[in-house]
């Protein structure tokens, strides 16, 4: 059986002689249609003006870490208005405070002496103030202890009140060796009001200015800091009340 081909036609040359024609009408919309494919697949995969280009760059809506901590520490008494002063009616609270002891070293070379105390009841806190005179900047050693014992001599103190603070400010000297006046009377001071019952001024020994603070009922948590202009050490009881 013979296969069927493909149509072709014949012309004659100038001479009379036939000659091969050009494919057929099927044959030529084949390869036109293969052409047709054949373009169109060099263009696929072409981006446009619609598609968004990547960049090598992070957004810059990210937030970049950086090495800055944020301080959570608890901010150190000054009297630049910015805390309770001497003789405030009010203060922060509640304060950062507890009942462990608490210590600061004095400036190398002080010599200060005890010229004044003072209490004062305010809301939420009772307020000791040891006023100093003399030279440096003074240091402590503030605690609770369970008798209020002289430190020279080991004897007990009477002192009014159901827990004893004791305050020992470092750096300290007697009065014919700063030149300063020491704090005599009245002794104890006695508070009208709050939780402090009164302050007893005991005296210096071998660098420190030894006192006591009565408080009611309980340990109640303290803080202590210092101030300038007169130098002072101060000592805030909170009334958790």
């Amino acid at each position: 059986m013979r296969t069927r081909g493909a149509l072709r036609t014949t012309t004659r040359d100038e001479h009379g002689r036939r000659t091969a024609g050009a494919a057929s009408r099927p044959l030529a919309s084949v390869a036109a249609g293969l052409l047709a494919l054949a373009l169109a697949a060099c263009g696929t995969g072409g981006g446009t003006d619609d598609s968004p280009s990547p960049t090598d760059s992070p957004s810059s809506d990210s937030p970049s870490p950086t090495d800055t901590t944020t301080d959570t520490s608890s901010p150190t008494p000054t009297d630049d208005g910015t805390t309770p002063t001497d003789d405030a009616t009010e203060a922060p609270l509640p304060f950062p405070a507890n009942t462990d002891p608490d210590t600061e070293d004095p400036s190398a070379g002080a010599a200060l002496t005890v010229t004044d105390i003072r209490i004062g009841h305010h809301d939420g806190f009772d307020r000791v103030v040891f006023e100093l005179g003399g030279t440096g900047t003074p240091g402590w050693r503030v605690e609770y202890v369970d008798q209020p014992i002289d430190d020279g001599s080991g004897n007990v103190a009477t002192v009014d009140g159901d827990a004893y603070l004791q305050v020992m400010i470092s750096g300290s000297g007697y009065p014919m060796d700063t030149g300063v006046e020491e704090y005599t009377e009245p002794n104890p001071v006695r508070a009208d009001d709050g939780e402090i019952e009164e302050v007893l001024l005991r005296g210096v020994f071998e660098g420190y200015t030894q006192a006591f603070v009565g408080v009611d009922d309980e340990r109640r948590p303290f803080r202590v800091f210092s101030l300038e202009n007169p130098t002072r050490v101060v000592v805030d009881v909170r009334d958790d009340d």
